[in-house]
C-alpha cells in the first residue's frame, strides 16, 4: 500500500491554515472598516445643509424685521402680530403631519422638498412689495406652507442618503448649518440696516437672493437614491395601527417636546416690545 507524501500533506495543511488566517481578516475588513466610512458624509447630505443655510438666512432676515415693520410702518398692534405668527407657526406644524405621509405614500421625497423651498422662495418678493398688511399676512401664510412642505421630506431625505453608522452625524451637520443660517440671517438684517439707514424694503429684497439660490441648489445639487424594493405597502399612513408600530420610546420623545413647547414664545413680542419702547423715547425727545 502506497504511503502519503508527506510534503504533500504538509503543504495541504500549509494552505488550509492559511486560507483559516486569511477568513477572518477579510471578515473584519468587510464589517469593522466598510468602503463608506473613507468616504464621510455623503455630498447631498451635504447640500441639504446649505440649502437650509441659505433658506434659514433669507428667512430670518425678513423674520427678524418684519415685527418692527409691522408696527411701524402699518401700525399693527401687538395682538395682530401674536395671532399672525401663532397661525404661521401652526400652519407650518400642521402641513409637516401630511407632508411627510406624502413623502412616504408617493416616495418623491425632493420633489416634495423642492416644492416647499420653491414655495417660500416665490413668498420673498412679496414683502418689499406689499402695499397693505393683508399682503404680508398672506406672504407670511405661504411661506409657513412651504416650511411645512419641505421640513419632513427634507428630514426623510437625510435618512435616505446618509449610510445607517453616519445617519447622527448627517443629521447634526444638516441642523449645525440651518442653525449657522438662522445666526448670520438676523446679523445681516442689522448690518444691511445700518448701511441703508433703515430701508426695510432694500433689506427684503437681499433676502431674496439666498432663498432662490437655495431652490436652485436642491434642484441641482441633491440627487435622491432608488427607493429599496419589497417596502411593506400602506394604504393609510396615519392610521392608527400605523401609528402604534412607532413605539412607546418614540412617543414619549414625542410628549417630552410637546411640553417644552408649550414654554416656546414667538420671537416676534421681544421685537414688537423694542419697537413701541423706541417709538416712545423718539416722542418724548421731540416734545423737548
Amino acid at each position: 500500500m502506497a504511503m502519503p507524501d508527506a510534503s504533500s500533506s504538509s503543504m495541504t495543511r500549509t494552505d488550509d491554515m492559511d486560507e483559516r488566517d486569511d477568513a477572518p481578516a477579510k471578515k473584519v475588513t468587510d464589517v469593522d472598516y466598510p468602503s463608506r466610512i473613507r468616504g464621510g458624509i455623503p455630498p447631498g447630505v451635504w447640500a441639504l445643509g446649505f440649502v437650509s443655510l441659505l433658506m434659514d438666512i433669507s428667512s430670518e432676515m425678513i423674520h427678524a424685521l418684519l415685527p418692527v415693520y409691522l408696527v411701524t410702518g402699518f401700525g399693527a398692534s401687538t395682538l395682530a402680530v401674536g395671532i399672525i405668527e401663532g397661525v404661521a407657526e401652526a400652519t407650518a406644524a400642521i402641513t409637516k403631519v401630511f407632508s411627510g405621509a406624502l413623502s412616504d405614500w408617493l416616495g418623491k421625497r425632493k420633489l416634495l422638498a423642492a416644492l416647499g423651498y420653491g414655495l417660500a422662495a416665490l413668498t420673498k418678493p412679496i414683502f418689499p412689495l406689499a402695499a397693505s398688511i393683508d399682503w404680508l399676512v398672506a406672504a407670511r401664510f405661504l411661506d409657513r406652507v412651504g416650511k411645512g412642505i419641505r421640513g419632513a421630506p427634507r428630514d426623510a431625505l437625510v435618512a435616505d442618503i446618509a449610510p445607517p453608522h453616519l445617519r447622527g452625524a448627517s443629521f447634526g451637520l444638516r441642523q449645525s448649518l440651518d442653525t449657522i443660517g438662522a445666526f448670520l440671517g438676523p446679523l445681516l438684517a442689522i448690518a444691511l440696516m445700518w448701511l441703508t439707514a433703515g430701508h426695510f424694503q432694500t433689506v427684503f429684497w437681499v433676502a431674496v437672493i439666498p432663498a432662490f439660490l437655495s431652490v436652485v441648489l436642491i434642484v441641482v445639487a441633491v440627487k435622491e437614491p432608488k427607493r429599496p424594493p419589497r417596502l411593506r405597502g400602506i394604504r393609510v399612513h396615519l392610521h392608527r395601527d400605523e401609528l402604534c408600530r412607532l413605539g412607546a420610546r418614540f412617543w414619549c420623545v414625542v410628549a417630552v417636546a410637546t411640553v417644552f413647547t408649550f414654554a416656546r414664545f414667538s420671537e416676534a413680542f421681544s421685537s414688537c416690545g423694542r419697537s413701541r419702547s423706541a417709538c416712545r423715547w423718539r416722542s418724548f425727545r421731540s416734545c423737548w
